[in-house]
């Protein structure tokens, strides 16, 4: 019989946690976070699969249940990806005789506080669209690599774009145009080289450096030639923003809006009434890295 080699990790996936962190102080607001937490281990435990002996796997309603007592030890406000760190160390630091790896991934469902009467509630909430993504890695020496992202960002301007001048062939029905609307649901992930002052501020500039490039000035906006292009400016945005990024993902799927026309009865709609379509269609998608 062949040697053998086996690889193996297990964990628990989707643990859904909430943290609610009360001011001390009267009349301070409060601040609450919602996160789904998945939590992948790699640890010594062979003897499991060959023998049967369970003696040392940290059972999954374990690794649950250190989910939320970690969020509770957490006594003040913190990043998902600060609180992904300390709970991917905390594996490897409770069990170093069994964990030798961790790998913690999560996104935080965007609760974000209403406003009323121009002011920002102390205590309400109202749950926004794009989530805050995290995916840690703690090796065995304790060292963590951070990826930090947003999904869902979705993003749409109804001129300053076209799309003209493709390659053609007898399948081709599409026609040129310079206007035409822009929609897309981003998700972008990047990868830091260093670690960023404040991982909760650095992630809310990156968002709005994405969503900065995608529209251009206020008033002006800026043109698109294609989804292409402006991924690219985007992706070109980070890095030359922030050097501790390493590199940066984009994936930005066209959300289309059809125009709407009824020839039969002379009726033509297309200019101004669309039919929106629920889902992302096509796939355009990039990797931009700093040369080394």
């Amino acid at each position: 019989m062949a040697e053998e080699e086996l690889e193996h990790q297990h964990g628990k996936a989707r643990v859904r946690v909430a943290r609610l962190w009360r001011s001390k102080v009267d009349g301070q607001p409060h601040y609450l976070v919602e996160w789904n937490v998945s939590v992948s281990l790699i640890s010594k435990v062979l003897p499991a699969f060959t023998e049967g002996d369970n003696s040392n796997i940290v059972a999954t309603d374990t690794i649950k249940n250190t989910v939320y007592a970690v969020a509770k030890e957490c006594t003040e406000r913190l990043s998902p990806e600060d609180y992904g760190v300390r709970l991917g160390k905390h594996f490897l630091t409770t069990y170093p005789e069994i964990v030798t790896g961790s790998k913690i991934t999560l996104f935080e469902k965007p609760w974000e506080r209403v406003t009323v009467n121009g002011q920002l509630h102390d205590h309400g909430y109202k749950l926004g669209s794009e989530k805050h993504t995290v995916e840690v890695v703690v090796k065995s020496d304790g060292e963590a690599e951070v990826t930090s992202g947003v999904s869902e960002l979705s993003l749409l301007k109804t001129t300053q774009s076209g799309f003209e001048g493709f390659f053609r062939d007898k399948y081709t029905i599409l026609s040129d145009t310079r206007e035409r609307m822009l929609a897309s649901a981003v998700r972008a992930v990047w990868s830091y080289s260093t670690k960023p002052a404040d991982y909760q501020k650095t992630y809310e500039e990156v968002k709005d450096v994405l969503v900065t490039t995608f529209f251009g000035p206020p008033h002006e906006g800026v043109y698109s030639p294609s989804v292409q292009k402006t991924l690219y400016e985007m992706a070109q945005a980070v890095l030359a923003r922030f050097p501790e990024i390493d590199s940066i993902y984009l994936n930005m799927p066209n959300i289309h809006f059809l125009p709407v026309n009824m020839p039969t009865v002379g009726v033509k709609l297309g200019d101004d009434v669309f039919t929106p379509t629920d889902e992302p269609h096509g796939t355009i998608e990039a990797r931009l890295s700093r040369k080394h």
